[in-house]
């Protein structure tokens, strides 16, 4: 397979996982310039791929358009199952308790070879260290993503003086050995984020919320690009 074909296909792909794709993106992932992946989408285009879209805002394919599965490479194949293993042993307990399920229908759906490469995968991760109360914390926080419902926190901050918040929460982001809650605080009315081994207590509120562009994930992203951490 040529190089460009090889780019296409690879494009078809990043398409097919995302519901909208930048070029900057795809320029990034295949380590070509913007231009490249403009052409390159308009050769997708021309082929009778539709992609839908323009230069600027994203890229994304039609709903109703689909191409076969593809096999895994053994690269692939334990990359999944080391990332099963870390979110059952450092996730909530209803991530958890997917993951094995999760595990045994993708070894069973791999061919002989890749099924046991998986099964002889080194990487584990060890459940132990993972209090209990955080992985409640983190099925209240997992739920409430979900649902867009405001989150209403007893909050210990690094010298351990507790605080009430209600938040809408945005993301979850495991950081090293602690998953932080991206959020919207009300009460700061400002982003921040929470440690939730800090969580003193947590409750969900009826109230739900909805993102707009001042109050977002990628609001929070920038936030944190723009303070250089």
């Amino acid at each position: 397979m040529s190089r460009r074909a090889d780019r296409l296909f690879q494009i078809v792909q990043v398409l097919r996982g995302r519901r909208l794709t930048t070029a900057a993106l795809l320029a990034q992932r295949l380590g070509v310039s913007e231009r490249t992946v403009y052409r390159d989408i308009q050769a997708l285009s021309l082929s009778g791929v539709p992609v839908e879209g323009e230069a600027g805002i994203g890229y994304r394919l039609r709903a109703d358009f689909d191409v076969p599965p593809l096999m895994f490479s053994a690269l692939e194949v334990e990359a999944m199952v080391a990332g099963l293993r870390l979110l059952k042993a450092w996730g909530g307990g209803a991530l958890a308790a997917a993951a094995d399920p999760a595990l045994e229908k993708l070894v069973a759906a791999l061919p002989p070879a890749r099924r046991i490469a998986a099964q002889q995968s080194r990487i584990f991760a060890p459940e132990f260290v993972n209090p209990a109360h955080v992985r409640d914390t983190f099925d209240v926080v997992h739920a409430a993503l979900g649902e867009q419902r405001l989150l209403e926190l007893d909050y210990s901050d690094a010298q351990q003086r507790i605080t009430e918040r209600v938040v809408q929460p945005l993301g979850l982001f495991f950081w090293g050995n602690a998953w932080l809650l991206a959020a919207w605080c009300t009460a700061r009315t400002d982003y921040r984020s929470f440690r939730l081994d800090r969580c003193r207590a947590i409750r969900m509120l009826e109230a739900r919320f909805h993102e707009t562009p001042e109050r977002s994930l990628n609001g929070f992203l920038r936030a944190v690009q723009a303070s250089g951490g």
